[in-house]
């Protein structure tokens, strides 16, 4: 565990690099995908209402990352639900509380929206991952399905 204080902000235009950086560690085998495009969907992302991507700062320098979508709903007296996406440590910075504060923030930052829960999904079979989002609040108590686009 690092035992200075872990800064965590919101992604800024000038964070792209950096969180491709990270988004490589968490899927090695994903396509890159051109300059431009990137560029496109990055501003896409930091313009889209209820999406919000959270860093950790060592020193300045991004070493986590968590998304959050907050996604308005009809239920549960009209409260939100929030979706915690592409967590990921840097290799560099595993086990230093990094993961487990960007994460934590995205979590209290969900409340703060009045959302009623916050879930994600992981297609890790590892237990030290489990018991990551366990040690977050996480609780394994749902089944998870998903259907992916041929592609």
């Amino acid at each position: 565990m690092s035992t200075r204080p872990i800064t965590i902000r919101s992604a800024r235009a000038d964070d792209l690099e950096s969180i491709l950086s990270l988004y490589q560690e968490l899927n090695s085998d994903d396509d890159l995908l051109k300059p431009d495009l990137v560029r496109e969907k990055y501003a896409a992302i930091l313009n889209h209402p209820g999406l919000t991507i959270f860093l950790a700062l060592d020193a300045d320098m991004p070493v986590a990352t968590a998304s959050l979508v907050v996604i308005p709903n009809l239920t549960r007296g009209g409260r939100p639900y929030a979706l915690i996406e592409n967590v990921v440590s840097a290799v560099s910075h595993r086990g230093q509380g990094f993961g487990k504060a960007v994460v934590c923030h995205a979590i209290e930052a969900a409340w703060q929206a009045g959302c009623y829960k916050a879930m994600l999904l992981t297609g890790r079979t590892d237990p030290s991952i489990h018991k990551f989002y366990e040690a977050c609040g996480f609780v394994q108590n749902k089944t998870g399905f998903q259907v992916r686009r041929d592609g």
